[in-house]
Order: structure tokens, then sequence, then C-alpha cells
């Protein structure tokens, strides 16, 4: 898989590759990441990527012309070119399962006010919010989407199974898990992870997925089986 980031602040995202899963992935040769400097593209002398908006207003806006040509410079025939901004289609596991069936990302980190409208128009296929907030810019956003969407990418993970464990597979929160020692400072583990039952064990986990979603998020509990 590859995946193509186009960023003011490259950097950044250098940083998270080093540190992450996914860099391990690029070591394995499972997947090419590379961040790209937009301003690369600029024609402006000064290497500027940014205009005033037509109509007034606060801020500034990326410009059609340094986005274009870095599309035009780094996509192949039938990629999905993924905007991260606020007002996108948001971030689920789901989502990140269909995009990692992909052969080739480009994600566009926007800055400022944003970008200019055609280029989301006539550039852009798919536009993805990593929640209802703003930051300063798409940079942090595009390395969530990458980090969630490396997972779904075989031999990522060293255990498969880990998938199967995480939050909201399901549509359900994870369960507690626990470690060794069993009584530390009078705080114990539940007696049932230590039977050797495993399909007690297996009911109990489900119990608490349950019965946390409940508390925490009973949003994600409409349409879903919650049989113990």
């Amino acid at each position: 898989m590859r995946i193509d980031l186009l960023t003011l602040f490259p950097a950044m995202a250098d940083g998270f590759l080093r540190e992450s899963v996914v860099g391990k992935a690029v070591e394995k040769g499972l997947l090419r990441f590379q961040a790209h400097d937009i301003r690369s593209w600029s024609t402006d002398r000064h290497q500027r990527v940014d205009d005033t908006p037509f109509g007034g207003g606060p801020g500034m806006l990326m410009a059609c012309q340094p986005l274009f040509d870095a599309v035009d410079a780094v996509a192949s025939p039938g990629c999905e070119v993924i905007y991260l901004c606020p007002d996108g289609e948001k971030l689920s596991p789901s989502l990140a399962r269909e995009l990692a069936q992909k052969s080739h990302l480009v994600l566009v980190s926007g800055h400022y006010e944003g970008v200019d409208e055609r280029f989301r128009q006539a550039k852009v296929t798919r536009e993805v919010s990593i929640g209802d907030y703003v930051l300063t810019n798409g940079t942090l956003p595009a390395c969530v989407l990458v980090d969630a969407v490396a997972r779904y990418v075989p031999g990522v993970l060293g255990d498969g199974n880990s998938l199967t464990a995480d939050a909201f597979n399901g549509c359900l929160l994870s369960f507690p898990q626990f470690t060794r020692p069993a009584d530390y400072k009078g705080l114990e583990v539940p007696p049932v992870l230590l039977s050797g039952n495993h399909a007690a064990i297996e009911k109990w986990r489900r119990d608490q997925q349950i019965e946390k979603t409940r508390r925490l998020r009973p949003d994600l509990l409409k349409g879903t089986d919650t049989t113990p």
C-alpha cells in the first residue's frame, strides 16, 4: 500500500513515522509512506501557497495552483484523494478498513482557514474528519488516519487477533484487561480471569463491554445485539 501526504509541515509527519507501528511497516515493505511539502509546487518566488478569500473574511485560504499541481504530481490512476477537514465524513473502524483495501491514498492537509473550494470539488474524492473539533492544520489528523488504516493492512500488526479486541469492534467499547501480579496492594484481578475457563472469560468480557458501552456511549448500542 502506498500513502502520500501533502502538507506544509512534513517534519510533523516524519516524527510520527519514525516512532509508530507505521514506521515498522515501512521497514518491512508492507507500506510506502512519504510526506511532501506543498510549497515545493508553488510557482510564487517566495513559495507562497495562500491568499485572501474573495468576499472578505478573516484569515487566508490555501490557493488552487500549489494544491492542483501537488496532487497531479503524486496521484496515480484511481487513487483516493482525501482532504482532512472538520466537516468531512467521520473516521470509523469501517472506514479505516475500507481505505485499507486501496492501493494508493493521497492525503491532503489543509491549513489557515482551509482550501479553495474549487480544489475540493475538482480533485478531492473523499473528505474525512477525525472528530467534531478544529485543529491548526490537517497534518495530525492525517497521521491519525494513516495509523488507523495501517492496522488493517495484513502483516502490520504482530498479532492479527489484536483487531478483534479493539474498542468499537462490533460497536462496543473495549473490555477491562489486567496483568501480573494478580494482587497489587490489595487491588485484585477478577477471579474469572484466573479460572482458565475460556468460555466464562469470553462471557465476562462481553458483559463488561456491554455494561461499559451502556454507561459511557449508549449511542453506540442502537441496533446492536447486546445479548450477554
